[in-house]
């Protein structure tokens, strides 16, 4: 019985850890989908002229896929760092880019051109001076504007840009051709001015390292445009985008009508509601778990600072302590999230989720530390007197004694950096995780409108935070109780 169980068990853990099987070969690619036709979400899979030349030819060379949809100026970086091996956005072929990545084939000549209302008197380039113009951040348009017009108002991305030329806060946008193209369709209010500002090429970028595999993508990427497909492969997705442009378009009568068609064509076309729910789950996942660690190491590093200004003992750890407070509490939560990812685990192929867990733990620790701190400071001495008189030790007196009493009094304020750090979670899609604002994005980029998006995310939002307070009401009335 002993070797057949000690058989069944490595038979079980041989078919969990894929023993026998080749390992597989898997590219990561990141862009930024909410740049149609290139790049978009439909059917919550991203989809686009890009990611379809990257899953032809990585099928050729015997690779399979994972797409991670990021912040446009957030790709390049990915693969500088080894975090993805391609990056295909519509990127611009640049001298700057160049020092920094190395790029395939050029695969489409593009253009920059200027979309304004239609009863914009902005009748070329020349024009666009003094007037407030609206670029995608790190594209090729913002560094044309900054240079020749002057400095734009920089978006995320494409979508949200249109969205405020709709809502009358710009003048005018500067973007390439065929998202031009797809955004026109879509709101008949728009116009294309037909003056290109520049022409320009785009081109898959891949780290400067990998030179096998930017060769064998390149052999593939030129047969390719020589027989014509590449070219197919575009032509398909701008007629596609043509033929399903009014698809966007609100016209009906009366502000209800309107109303109820924009909620449709929101949440319940193509069932987008689910990536408010995906995000949701997201959002709350990494929030739990953040707390959880917040919680343990604010807790630890107020015990050790306290410690260390009664007794004078662990002064090194009291000196990190201090160290690390001054950091997390010195830089922005974002910047945190993104050092994590993109150089402390830059060599490490690793789960985003945890990735963020880590870095809202590490940032929230440093906040419940001084909070906790403070309420050991509101704590009479005497009462640490009388536990040692005792027989207690300084660790029991705190554990029994002093904490107990200090959560009472700071838990409105522990509660309080809770809240914040659910809020703060919003910044996790600069790493492709598809939390509760990005999937609120995701949405927004595919139907141009801001206002049931970006309500719907306010009350997701709002009705966690406030079900978190009743939370925390009911458990301090509990704490209260047991006085």
């Amino acid at each position: 019985m002993k070797h057949i169980f000690l058989l069944l068990l490595t038979a079980a853990v041989c078919v969990l850890s894929g023993c026998g099987k080749a390992p597989e070969k898997k590219l990561v690619v990141v862009t930024n989908a909410a740049f149609p036709p290139y790049e978009y979400v439909a059917n919550r899979k991203i989809e686009g002229i890009d990611p379809h030349i990257i899953r032809e030819i990585a099928s050729r060379l015997g690779y399979t896929i994972e797409i991670q949809d990021m912040s446009f100026d957030s790709v390049i970086a990915a693969v500088q760092s080894g975090k993805a091996d391609i990056a295909a956005s519509g990127i611009t072929v640049t001298e700057e880019r160049k020092k920094q990545v190395a790029f395939s084939l050029p695969y489409v000549v593009a253009e920059q051109v200027i979309i304004v209302p239609q009863t914009s008197k902005i009748a070329a380039g020349r024009d666009l001076k003094g007037k407030r113009v609206g670029v995608q951040h790190g594209t090729t348009g913002d560094m044309y504007v900054s240079k020749h017009i002057g400095e734009p108002q920089r978006y995320k991305d494409s979508a949200v840009a249109v969205a405020a030329l709709l809502s009358g806060k710009l003048d005018a946008i500067v973007i390439d051709t065929e998202p031009a193209e797809v955004y026109v369709k879509q709101r008949p209010s728009l116009k294309r001015l037909s003056e290109p500002l520049t022409f320009e090429e785009y081109a898959f970028a891949f780290n400067r390292n990998n030179r096998e595999l930017l060769d064998g993508f390149n052999a593939e990427l030129e047969k390719m445009l020589k027989s014509g497909e590449v070219a197919q492969i575009i032509k398909m997705y701008k007629e596609a985008h043509s033929q399903s442009a009014g698809n966007v378009v609100v016209d009906a009568n009366g502000f209800w009508n309107r109303m109820k068609q924009s909620f449709a064509l929101n949440f319940l076309t193509a069932q987008r509601y689910y990536y408010l729910l995906d995000g949701f789950f997201i959002t709350l996942q990494v929030t739990v778990f953040a707390i959880a660690i917040g919680l343990v190491i604010g807790f630890a590093v107020a015990v050790i600072r306290n410690m260390s200004e009664q007794t004078g003992r662990l002064k090194w750890l009291d000196w990190l302590c201090r160290l690390y407070l001054t950091v997390i509490r010195g830089t922005p939560v974002v910047v945190q999230l993104l050092i994590i990812y993109f150089v402390i685990f830059s060599s490490v192929d690793i789960d985003k989720v945890f990735v963020a867990i880590i870095a809202f733990g590490i940032n929230s620790g440093a906040y419940v530390a001084e909070i906790v701190r403070g309420g050991i400071a509101s704590i009479d001495k005497g009462q640490m007197e009388a536990a040692r008189s005792l027989g207690f030790g300084y660790w029991q007196s705190m554990r029994f004694v002093i904490l107990p009493q200090a959560v009472k009094s700071v838990l409105p304020s522990l509660g309080n950096e809770f809240i914040v750090l659910l809020k703060e979670t919003s910044v996790s899609g600069y790493i492709a995780l598809q939390d509760l604002t990005k999937g609120g994005d995701i949405i927004r980029s595919q139907t141009y409108d801001a206002f049931f998006p970006l309500l719907a995310v306010a009350l997701v939002y709002l009705i966690v935070v406030m079900v978190l307070g009743k939370l925390l009401a009911v458990f301090e009335k509990r704490l209260k109780r047991n006085e």
